[in-house]
């Protein structure tokens, strides 16, 4: 397992908070109310426009809808997929849960020969995943079991998702019931020290406006929660990514 990580989080902005990360909430339903959520057309459509130039060649790079000249590699991420291909005879078999229309596939297909990438996602992506961007290596399911019935996977990528799950706890009892071989966390925000802490993260207008509830998780006991299902920590990468973090009492 490889987790992604970004401490310390830095208090950037204390008040009028323009994007970033804000409030300490006692439930997730509560900074739900505030916000319109993950599953509106402006994110979806953005995504699909993006990576549809990803995928005809005429861009290079798309993450979070922002489209690049160039791969940003996170090789992190490519160390522990390469450490997967190489204890499974290289092959690699890839549940991407949460994984868009194909960002990180796209991110990474040059670099492996024998795989397959599945992701499991909203209904919507799922259905114009299927439609637009399947192809010999990409697959997209809409549930872990369709998956598993055609896939003999050997690793499972939680590339920035753990966060914006109401209950993420279980949907990792329910990932690491499987017995799956190995388990990549990436892009995922933790504290070393402190409670976790359920916030509203604002996106940056130039990308899209939209906001939604997010935890900043803590280190310790989610390392101990997939440790207790059988799995061993391998290695940890600290992120280069940094947050817009507004103060807020954390008990």
């Amino acid at each position: 397992m490889i987790k992604d990580f970004l401490p310390p989080i830095t208090v950037r902005l204390l008040t009028g908070l323009l994007y970033g990360w804000s409030g300490n909430y006692s439930t997730w339903q509560e900074a739900q109310k505030k916000c319109p959520g993950y599953n509106i057309d402006i994110i979806f459509n953005k995504v699909k426009n993006a990576l549809l130039k990803v995928k005809t060649g005429e861009a290079v790079f798309e993450r979070d809808s922002v489209l690049f000249d160039k791969v940003q590699y996170s090789f992190p991420l490519l160390s522990a997929l390469s450490q997967v291909a190489l204890n499974s005879n290289s092959k690699l078999n890839v549940l991407d849960f949460g994984g868009s229309l194909g960002s990180a596939y796209f991110q990474n297909r040059n670099l492996f020969k024998e795989f397959n990438w599945n992701i499991i996602e909203q209904e919507h992506f799922v259905t114009e995943g299927k439609k637009t961007f399947s192809d010999a290596h990409l697959n997209f399911y809409y549930t872990i079991n369709e998956c598993l019935k055609e896939q003999k996977v050997n690793v499972i990528l939680l590339g920035s998702v753990l966060q914006y799950m109401e209950k993420p706890y279980e949907l990792l009892a329910e990932l690491t019931s499987k017995k799956i071989d190995y388990i990549i966390i990436d892009r995922t925000p933790v504290y070393i020290n402190k409670t976790e802490r359920i916030t509203i993260q604002k996106v940056p207008k130039k990308i899209y406006e939209a906001q939604y509830p997010c935890w900043i998780l803590n280190e310790e006991k989610l390392i101990n929660n997939i440790a207790s299902k059988g799995y061993e920590l391998i290695f940890d990468s600290e992120s280069s990514e940094r947050m817009n973090l507004a103060h807020a009492h954390l008990n």
